[in-house]
């Protein structure tokens, strides 16, 4: 059965909390990357997973119909997220609503939601990114994942 789309507001994604962390591993990044796997598998969705310390690739899964395409759409997304310091569906509403947030990026820029940006000690340390899903089914299920690992 297919995943309902959730429906987000520029404000709702503004005040998402920041994955915020003293300390995180590789065995860390494939714990969350599994955890996401988990949820892709429960909620019937086809995504492709990545989680990046820093530019290095630390967990990729790739379920159902995914693939390379998807590997290449993530790093687009990653791209926005490391510009923006924030997740980059939230990156895609403040476009939205102001289009010259854009300006001067180039179209390597990927401003679709399904990718959120991992801190440690308040610097940006990496990403959490999926593609395959519509954006905010990207987002849904990483946040997700995210909140799952935290708790």
């Amino acid at each position: 059965m297919p995943h309902a789309e959730p429906t987000y507001t520029l404000d709702q994604l503004a005040a998402e909390p920041r994955a915020e962390f003293d300390a995180f591993t590789r065995d860390d990044a494939v714990r969350l990357g599994e955890i996401a796997v988990g949820i892709i598998r429960d909620w019937g969705v086809n995504l492709a997973i990545d989680v990046h310390i820093g530019d290095e690739l630390a967990y990729r899964a790739q379920l159902g119909t995914t693939g390379q395409g998807n590997a290449d759409v993530i790093a687009g997304k990653r791209l926005t997220v490391k510009h923006f310091g924030h997740s980059s569906l939230l990156a895609r509403f403040k476009k939205d609503a102001d289009p010259t947030v854009a300006d001067g990026l180039g179209d390597e820029y990927k401003f679709w939601g399904g990718s959120i940006p991992i801190f440690v000690g308040g610097e940006l340390y990496g990403t959490l990114s999926s593609s395959g899903e519509p954006d905010v089914v990207d987002h849904e299920v990483i946040r997700a994942a995210l909140d799952r690992f935290t708790a």
